[in-house]
């Protein structure tokens, strides 16, 4: 490394976020992104470690020592052409990956990672400043045509390799904007939307053909895209959210997580919000259930609406604040994470189980509450409630962020007739990426269920080198 002996001279220093009383009034992203200098003096505590456990920490095994290098020695150009080899959309993993690298990083291990992710953010940004990001179009064409249903980043991922590789490529979505779940389920102030349309800008130019508001299996025959193509790739995601069948879930004012950030980001767009009523949060005592990230982003929007009072409920237990590095390093570990919206004004409780929901003139008024203890036993975790903890909680707005379980069925699955796994992902295999159906392929959220982005980019470009061979009985894509 350029500078073997920076990780001792050299703290650690990040991206900070705009004050909490500015950024709540508008849904824009919030970073303050740090100077150039700062980050290339980042960049000089990478370790000479021998083993970078940050490659196998990261699913697209990003080449992250070696841009490390590049940006302490200012080769920004460099640094773009090595982290462009393993990732087509820096500009998202840079924004919304949960950073498992750096949680695998050696330094981590004192609870001072290298700034992967800041670094890798400042590195794409510098080569779209910079001009040096143009569309990367095929010498040569094949002839062949594939169609890739689903536009989120497994499919955005599929289309663009497969275009660079020759191939006539057509990605179909059901929504009138190209993204997925980036598009609809992020909200802006953690991805704002015109970076998705700048890449677009760039895959267009590399031959990418955009169908938006096709909804395969649905308005399209899914037998129309078979005869149409040579192959076709699956990556529509795992869209079917876990529910909550307690008393009083279909009463009015509870909803799934996703139909009110998806609700909040065509708003912002410009677009009809869709079916069912208006979902606002203002003035309204809101309350989400589920830990996660989507949990997350539905506190940030309720804030920014000007919820009464947001809480978030969680049936695990509260994790360690710092986990058992001897235990964990280099995995992704359990331990208790607060994100910015938590930041911005959130009550959180944990082994909090929903019990009922009761109304008053047909609208959610309380939840019925118990608090559980976790048992576990040869490994596996039990569940119980505690004799006399139960209580009530005020509730004007109830948001389901419990997770996805698989695909949707309905259309075109049930119409194609592909073969399903255990958990009801569409079957296929990690090498060859091929479904029960010859000719038909699928990856990301679709085939492994609910995950990263970064997992979704890494199957599509695996997906597309699988296609590829395929269809051509050789392949120059990258695995």
């Amino acid at each position: 490394m350029g500078k073997p002996t920076g990780f001792m001279e050299i703290a650690r220093r990040d991206r900070s976020y705009a004050p909490t009383e500015q950024r709540l009034h508008h849904y824009d992203e919030f970073t303050v992104s740090m100077t150039e200098p700062e980050v290339c003096q980042q960049g000089a505590r990478c370790m000479d470690c021998g083993i970078p456990y940050c490659h196998n920490g990261c699913p697209v095994n990003n080449i992250i020592p070696e841009w490390n290098d590049m940006v302490y020695q200012s080769d920004w150009h460099t640094a773009l052409r090595i982290l462009h080899s393993t990732n087509n959309f820096p500009e998202f993993t840079g924004r919304i990956c949960p950073a498992p690298c750096e949680a695998a990083c050696t330094l981590n291990i004192t609870d001072q990672p290298v700034t992967i992710k800041t670094i890798e953010l400042s590195i794409i940004e510098k080569g779209w400043a910079e001009g040096w990001i143009v569309p990367r179009i095929a010498k040569h064409r094949t002839g062949k045509t594939v169609a890739v249903v689903g536009s989120g980043p497994a499919g955005m991922a599929c289309a663009q390799q497969l275009a660079r590789a020759g191939h006539s490529v057509v990605l179909y979505e059901k929504n009138a904007r190209i993204g997925g779940l980036m598009r609809y389920g992020i909200p802006d102030f953690k991805l704002e939307k015109k970076f998705i349309d700048r890449r677009m800008a760039q895959m267009r130019a590399e031959g990418v053909e955009f169908r938006p508001n096709s909804n395969i299996g649905v308005t399209i025959p899914i037998e129309e895209i078979q005869e149409k193509f040579d192959a076709v790739v699956l990556t529509g995601g795992a869209e079917h959210p876990r529910d909550m069948p307690v008393p009083g879930r279909d009463l009015d004012g509870v909803h799934f997580a996703m139909d009110f950030l998806t609700q909040q980001n065509r708003r912002l767009a410009g677009e009809p919000l869709g079916d069912g009523s208006e979902l606002l949060a203002t003035g309204k005592h809101v309350v989400v259930i589920g830990g996660g990230d989507t949990g997350s982003d539905c506190v940030g929007t309720s804030n920014r609406q000007g919820a009464a009072s947001v809480t978030q409920l969680e049936i695990m237990p509260k994790p360690p604040a710092r986990e058992d590095k001897a235990l964990t390093w280099p995995n992704w570990p359990m331990k208790l994470r607060t994100s910015s919206s938590h930041d911005e004004g959130c009550e959180r409780d944990w082994s909090v189980l929903t019990k009922k929901i009761r109304e008053k003139n047909g609208k959610i008024e309380t939840l019925e509450l118990v608090r559980v203890a976790w048992d576990q036993d040869d490994g596996a975790m039990s569940m119980n409630e505690i004799p006399g903890s139960e209580f009530e909680m005020k509730a004007d707005l109830v948001f389901l962020a419990m997770g996805f379980v698989h695909p949707t069925k309905d259309g075109m699955l049930e119409a194609l007739g592909v073969e399903l796994d255990d958990r009801g992902n569409v079957r296929a295999g990690t090498e060859d990426y091929k479904t029960s159906i010859p000719g038909v392929f699928s990856a990301g959220d679709m085939r492994r269920g609910q995950s990263l982005v970064v997992w979704a980019i890494r199957e599509g470009r695996q997906c597309a080198r699988s296609v590829d061979q395929a269809l051509m009985g050789s392949t120059i894509l990258p695995r």
